[in-house]
């Protein structure tokens, strides 16, 4: 298992956003509306309208990569 060093920082967006944005989307919304750099290293965190979605961007060193996490409840 890899883990996330001590020193990584997350960052949780309040607002929810598109879930039809890719990595590429989500990373120039992190740039343009949070001034953030979505190439640092940082973990972005972002939720749907749903609350039941959200997916995560962070750059490895090698490109964006993108997580999604869905919640099926019975």
């Amino acid at each position: 298992m890899i883990g996330i060093g001590q020193s990584t920082r997350v960052m949780v967006a309040t607002r929810p956003v598109d879930f039809r944005k890719g990595p590429d989307a989500l990373a120039a919304l992190v740039a343009a509306e949070y001034g953030g750099d979505p190439y640092s290293g940082v973990i972005y965190v972002f939720r749907a309208k749903r609350v039941d979605r959200i997916k995560l961007v962070w750059w490895d060193g090698t490109g964006l990569c993108l997580m999604a996490k869905y919640v099926v409840s019975y």
